[in-house]
């Protein structure tokens, strides 16, 4: 039942951003820019009863991918506006966000 209670409390939010979005897409942008699944995915945790140490290792996973994240937005962002498809120019900020995570492990291992 908590699952299900989860996973509806998560697409409304969705939704919600994806209205706003239509209607304002700047600022729909900027709110799908806060950290609400973050924050959601910490409070979920935290009320399934994970230990602290667990929830702050969430935190810097999340801080981790971020920058990739930030380099898949913008590949996205410049294939649609250089008229790629949606899907080919979310298919290259999905190629180019695994390329950044795999740079940045090896340089976080050298």
């Amino acid at each position: 039942m908590f699952s299900l209670v989860k996973i509806v409390i998560s697409a409304i939010m969705i939704g919600i951003v994806t209205e706003v979005a239509r209607r304002f897409p700047t600022f729909g942008g900027a709110i799908a820019a806060l950290p609400l699944v973050s924050l959601l995915s910490l409070c979920w945790l935290y009320v399934q009863g994970e230990p602290t140490k667990r929830l702050s290792e969430f935190a810097f996973g999340v801080l981790w991918g971020l920058p990739a994240t930030a380099c898949l937005l913008l590949i996205v962002a410049l294939s649609l506006r250089a008229s790629f498809p949606l899907a080919l120019s979310i298919g290259l900020g999905v190629a180019a966000w695994r390329l950044f995570l795999a740079i940045q492990k090896l340089m976080a291992h050298s």
